[in-house]
């Protein structure tokens, strides 16, 4: 009776797909903050990769309802897409607070916070290479996102307290220590993707 049933037939492809635009967005918003030379039009970009996302998002859902076999169990497939997700929202949400607070420049905190993103999101596109390719030893790519996690927390932590110091503006203080948890905000969701992954290898490898 199962060889009538819908068998599943891309989510590996769409896994890929999806990551490869995190990927793009990080690389845009690392951009954003080393030039910012017409910083509306490049965060429209990096908007726009937001929403070509939630289309990956709405595909993998959409897959997983019509599939009855699914090649990694439906929860995990739910969760990676939505964790994906959640780095583009992230990522997109940083973005826009630079227009949103109407930011001149960068800081220097800023750039290395979205190194350490960007950085991130490549061992998340990684990740996804070695699922598609059921290679199930992800542990190198979580110590790294893991490593990268606890680099930002540390970033940020000595940013907000410089601020504090040595800011006299509330309103300086409260715009710039937003954008830098938003930034914190997207290594996290890197390192939950790396989470269900290693998840996933384990039922797997």
């Amino acid at each position: 009776m199962f060889s009538f049933m819908p068998r599943e037939s891309g989510f590996f492809d769409l896994f890929e797909q999806a990551s490869q635009n995190v990927v793009e967005a990080g690389q845009c918003l690392k951009n954003l903050m080393k030039s910012f030379n017409e910083p509306q039009k490049q965060i429209q970009h990096i908007k726009d990769l937001e929403h070509k996302g939630d289309g990956f998002t709405h595909d993998i859902v959409f897959k997983l309802n019509k599939t009855f076999i699914t090649p990694l169990d439906r929860e995990d497939i739910h969760e990676l897409a939505s964790a994906l997700d959640d780095i583009l929202d992230e990522i997109d949400a940083v973005a826009e607070l630079f227009l949103v607070f109407k930011i001149q420049r960068p800081t220097p905190t800023a750039l290395r916070l979205s190194e350490i993103l960007h950085e991130s999101v490549l061992e998340v596109g990684k990740g996804i290479y070695l699922m598609r390719q059921k290679k199930w030893d992800m542990k190198e790519c979580g110590i790294r996102v893991n490593t990268l996690e606890n680099e930002a927390d540390r970033v940020l932590r000595e940013a907000i307290s410089i601020l504090f110091e040595e800011e006299e503006d509330p309103k300086t203080v409260m715009k710039w220590k937003e954008i830098y948890e938003n930034f914190e905000k997207g290594t996290d969701s890197c390192e939950d993707v790396l989470n269900v992954l290693e998840r996933i290898a384990l039922k797997h490898g």
